[in-house]
C-alpha cells in the first residue's frame, strides 16, 4: 500500500467515520506494524478502550520519561489489570540522561525553550524513535480542540519525522464526547483529572489549571501557547 497517494482519499474516505471503523481497518491493514502511543490522558485510554474490543492483541505502548506523577505510574498498572494486557514501556537511554543531567541539571527546562526541547528529546523523542522501529503506523489522541498547535491537524497525516503513517481516529471529538466514552464504558482514568489536572505529562512541566483556562494552559505553562509541545506532535 502507498500511503502517501492515499493520504488524501484516506482523509475523504474517514472524515465521518467513527473511531472503531478507523481503527479496524487500519489494524486490518497494517496488522503488528501498528500501534497506540499512549500518554494515558483521556483520549488514550478512550482509544485503547475501542482498540482492544477490536483486538484484545493490539500494541499499545508508553513512554516513561522518569518524571511522571505517581498517578500515571498507577494508571498503567491500573490499565494493564483491568484489559489483562502488558503495556509496552520505553524509557530514555541511561547513558544520554546522565550526561544531560550531569550538563544541564535535574530541571533545566525552565531555563529556556532549547533547554526544555532538548529534555524531550532525551526523555521523549530518543524513547519514541525506538519504538518506530518496528511500526509502519501508530495512532494517537489527538483532538483539534486541544491547542492552537493541533487546529489544522488531519484524522490521517503522513508523519515526515517518523516516515510513518499518523491515524488520529479522535481528531473532530469534544472533550465531553470524551468523558461520555470514559464514563459509559467505565474505563480506567488519571484520578489528577479529578483534581484540576486536564492535560498531563511530565510532573515538573505540568500544573493544574484554572477555571476558564485552556485545557493545556497546564502544560509548560511559563511559554506561549505557540510552543507547548514536546516535538512528538511538530511537523518538520
Amino acid at each position: 500500500m502507498n500511503v502517501l497517494d492515499n493520504i488524501d482519499e484516506f482523509n475523504k474516505r474517514f472524515k465521518d467515520a467513527t473511531p472503531e471503523k478507523v481503527l479496524r481497518y487500519f489494524l486490518d491493514e497494517f496488522g503488528d506494524r501498528i500501534a497506540l502511543s499512549s500518554s494515558l490522558s483521556i483520549e488514550d485510554q478512550t482509544l485503547t478502550d475501542i482498540l482492544l474490543k477490536i483486538n484484545p492483541k493490539a500494541r499499545i505502548f508508553t513512554l516513561d520519561t522518569g518524571r511522571l506523577f505517581p498517578e500515571t505510574y498507577q494508571l498503567i498498572d491500573k490499565t494493564n489489570l483491568h484489559y489483562g494486557i502488558k503495556m509496552e514501556v520505553f524509557c530514555p537511554q541511561t547513558e544520554s540522561l546522565q550526561r544531560f543531567v550531569r550538563n544541564e541539571g535535574i530541571n533545566p527546562f525552565y531555563e529556556s525553550i532549547e533547554k526544555r526541547h532538548a529534555c524531550c528529546q532525551v526523555r521523549k523523542l530518543e524513547p519514541l524513535g525506538r519504538a518506530f522501529q518496528t511500526l509502519d503506523a501508530w495512532i494517537c489522541g489527538l483532538r483539534r480542540e486541544q491547542s492552537v498547535t493541533r487546529a489544522d491537524m488531519k484524522k490521517i497525516e503522513w508523519d515526515e519525522n517518523h516516515h510513518v503513517l499518523k491515524i488520529n481516529p479522535l481528531i473532530d471529538w469534544t472533550e465531553e464526547q470524551v468523558w461520555e466514552y470514559i464514563k459509559a464504558n467505565h474505563v480506567p482514568y488519571n484520578a489528577l483529572h479529578d483534581k484540576g489536572y486536564p492535560s498531563i505529562g511530565c510532573e515538573p512541566c505540568t500544573r493544574a489549571v484554572k477555571p476558564g483556562e485552556d485545557i493545556r494552559a497546564g502544560r509548560w505553562w511559563w511559554e506561549s501557547p505557540e510552543h507547548r509541545e514536546c516535538g512528538l506532535h511538530q511537523k518538520q
